[in-house]
C-alpha cells in the first residue's frame, strides 16, 4: 500500500510539471509550401503533443484532412524553454522525423532532423 501512494504521488507531481510548461497553447507554424497551420499544445501522458487545429493557405482558412492529427509527438521538457525526445509529422512528405524545441517568450523555434541534416522553423504564439 506504502509503494502505491508513493507511485501515485510520484504520478501526479509529474503530470503537475507537464501541465504547468509554458509551450502549451496554440502556436502558428512558419508557412511552408504555401500554407501554415495553428497547432495546440497539450499534455500526452507524461509528454507533450501538438495537433492541428486550424490550416490556412494563400486565400485564408482551409479545410484540410490533417485537422487532428499531431503535428508534434512525445515532446519531453528538458528545462529552460528546451524540449527534445519527440518527433514532427512533415505533411507535404508523410514522415516523421526527430524533433526538438526551443522556446524563448512568444516564439517557439522547431526543428526537424533526419541524421545530420536539420530543418528549422519559427512558430509564433497565438493563445
Amino acid at each position: 500500500m506504502k509503494r502505491f501512494i508513493i507511485a501515485a504521488a510520484m504520478g501526479v507531481a509529474m503530470a503537475g510539471s507537464v501541465l504547468a510548461e509554458p509551450v502549451l497553447g496554440t502556436w502558428q507554424t512558419q508557412v511552408d509550401d504555401g500554407a501554415y497551420a495553428y497547432v495546440k499544445f497539450e499534455p500526452c501522458g507524461a509528454a507533450l503533443c501538438g495537433s492541428v487545429t486550424r490550416t490556412f493557405d494563400g486565400s485564408g482558412e482551409i479545410q484540410s484532412s490533417i485537422i487532428g492529427r499531431n503535428l508534434v509527438s512525445n515532446m519531453k521538457a528538458d528545462g529552460g524553454g528546451a524540449y527534445s525526445g519527440g518527433t514532427i509529422w512533415q505533411p507535404s512528405k508523410d514522415r516523421e522525423f526527430k524533433s526538438k524545441m526551443e522556446l524563448s517568450g512568444d516564439t517557439l523555434n522547431v526543428s526537424g532532423c533526419f541524421g545530420p541534416i536539420c530543418k528549422k522553423q519559427t512558430w509564433s504564439r497565438v493563445d
